[in-house]
């Protein structure tokens, strides 16, 4: 039985999970240039805990359960940049479990007081050192002190990916089998690893379109990759078949446009559309998806709607 279906029947006894996932996607009325090709996006923002994260997070936490991996004696450690964190914090306090998770200290106050709001603890790292610290911050507390925690390590744990070959691309599949697009950027790696290798079994002409920064974004959801970054252990970076190449400055424009024309998703998500945008700009006739990662109201205190 996949574990999708073993994942139902565990989440049948927690009605709050259950929220979790099928989510709308959506046309986006938006300029495109002389393309004819259409733009959507699935709106994973309308998730609970208001991002794309409540997926692999939950299916990650409830398999260490059934494995008999994470006890009521452990505590739920990683590393997050907010959004996983509040992923964490939530499904850990419906299920009951302590949650400790390791962050930038730049993350934005709305995903900090979110996660406090849950009750789990937040340990800050140097923002200066850039989201790579967290991870190796995260290590050393486990390290330091295995048994007391479950280490559950979205970077590494497979149960990211397949969280989004089972459900997330499962539905696109349904909601727009004529998908000849897919574009997203790379956190976990998680994201587009699962999607895409779905995709690529439905029909294996669909372009898996990965993005790209020249230097550090500073976006929830987007981290750099190369020789001096850590790279994630579960990205397959043989299913992308493309990298595009979007300018930050351009990607918060993008954010703002969307706003104005109704659509009010977080950062990455304009970082996103506007790769989905370059990809139409290459394309006739095609189809072409992507995501949004979270929801507007998370960045208030940031710069973006300032």
């Amino acid at each position: 039985m996949p574990f999708s279906e073993t994942y139902k029947e565990f989440i049948s006894n927690y009605p709050a999970l259950q929220s979790i996932g099928d989510t709308p996607l959506i046309k986006l009325n938006l300029p495109i240039g002389n393309s004819n090709s259409c733009l959507y996006a699935k709106q994973e923002q309308l998730n609970p805990g208001g991002s794309i994260k409540d997926r692999p997070i939950s299916r990650l936490i409830v398999e260490a359960i059934l494995a008999g991996e994470l006890t009521k004696d452990k505590i739920i450690l990683d590393a997050t940049s907010g959004n996983a964190g509040i992923a964490y914090a939530m499904v850990g306090s419906i299920l009951g479990y302590k949650v400790k998770l390791v962050m930038p200290s730049n993350a934005s106050e709305e995903r900090k007081k979110r996660i406090l709001a849950h009750g789990a603890d937040i340990v800050l790292t140097d923002a200066m050192l850039g989201y790579d610290e967290s991870l190796r911050e995260v290590k050393r507390i486990y390290e330091s002190d295995p048994k007391s925690y479950y280490y559950a390590d979205q970077y590494s744990n497979h149960s990211n990916p397949m969280a989004h070959y089972e459900t997330t691309g499962f539905e696109i599949i349904k909601q727009l089998p004529e998908i000849t697009h897919f574009v997203a950027g790379v956190g976990t790696g998680g994201t587009i690893t699962g999607i895409g290798r779905r995709l690529k079994e439905h029909n294996p002409n669909i372009r898996i379109i990965g993005i790209s920064f020249d230097e550090w974004p500073g976006i929830e959801g987007l981290k750099p990759l190369g020789p001096n970054h850590i790279t994630p252990q579960i990205l397959d970076e043989s299913i992308i078949d493309e990298t595009i190449n979007v300018d930050i400055d351009d990607s918060l424009k993008m954010s703002k446009l969307m706003a104005k024309s109704g659509y009010f998703a977080g950062q990455s998500s304009g970082a996103y559309v506007l790769g989905a945008k370059i990809a139409a700009s290459k394309s006739s006739n095609g189809h072409i998806l992507t995501i949004f990662n979270d929801i507007g109201e998370r960045y208030f205190s940031t710069a973006i709607w300032g």
